[in-house]
């Protein structure tokens, strides 16, 4: 779908939605109606209504199989972003065993990290421009920082690998966000979608053409379900875009116990 109906609020895209389908629907409604005299009107007649049903069907499958990635896609963005605040968490809380510099440079850097990625990497995210080639600065900072870090005892040796690992695993989680952000509908799903739909309509219209008002009540109902099913798979086809978006708001919970102690 193009760019501009992922960013509108939801209520203007499901209208921009509903207008087009019934606007199409109006056109092949008109379309057929014209065509429908003489003989054409005895072809469009002699076509079973036993035809509806498997192409109302085969446009519920087309449906249900792109919702499935969808539903995929935004639940790999929520896990990905939630085990990278919990990573984060880790390290600010982990920090503490390191009293003085160690902490409050740890603390700084996890503090810079979450600002970068709200201000920087969500809206690059958002317009499916976020790449790996994105280097986290302040995180990989925080790396050498642990790395360098001199332990003495047990519990700061425990706590060390504890970093690295939370660390490793807040690189893989942004890592696994940004990939996730470039996930969507592709243009091959959409046209299989929305031609599967046309020829529904086409097939209602069809089977209806002696009866117009018939006609337009079922093919009116149809249409209502092919915009809703846009509008659903739409609005969440692109976990980062749009009002329905994956957003930083678990990230930022880590911000104000930061913010706190430096």
């Amino acid at each position: 779908m193009i760019d501009w109906l992922h960013n509108l609020p939801l209520g203007w895209m499901a209208l921009v939605v509903f207008v087009v389908t019934y606007l199409v629907a109006a056109g092949i409604h008109w379309l057929v109606m014209a065509l429908a005299v003489g003989e054409r009107a005895r072809a469009f007649k002699a076509i079973s209504p036993g035809m509806l049903p498997p192409l109302g069907i085969i446009f519920g499958l087309l449906v249900a199989f792109i919702a499935a990635q969808v539903w995929g896609d935004l639940d790999r963005a929520h896990a990905a972003v939630n085990r990278e605040a919990s990573a984060l968490r880790a390290i600010v809380l982990l920090a503490t065993s390191f009293p003085g510099e160690p902490e409050t440079q740890l603390r700084a850097l996890v503090h810079r990290q979450i600002e970068d990625a709200v201000t920087q990497e969500w809206p690059a995210m958002a317009r499916r421009r976020a790449t790996l080639t994105m280097t986290p600065a302040p995180l990989a900072e925080a790396l050498q920082v642990s790395l360098a870090l001199t332990p003495r005892g047990d519990g700061q040796v425990a706590a060390q690998r504890e970093i690295l690992a939370a660390m490793q695993n807040a690189f893989d989680a942004r890592r696994q966000r940004i990939l996730v952000s470039q996930s969507t509908v592709n243009w091959v799903k959409w046209t299989a979608l929305l031609v599967q739909a046309v020829c529904t309509l086409l097939a209602i219209a069809m089977v209806h053409s002696d009866n117009r008002a018939s006609a337009a009540l079922a093919m009116g109902l149809f249409a209502t379900g092919v915009a809703v099913s846009v509008v659903l798979i739409s609005s969440h086809d692109r976990p980062f875009t749009g009002e329905l978006s994956v957003g930083p708001d678990v990230l930022l919970q880590v911000l104000p116990e930061e913010a706190g102690r430096h």
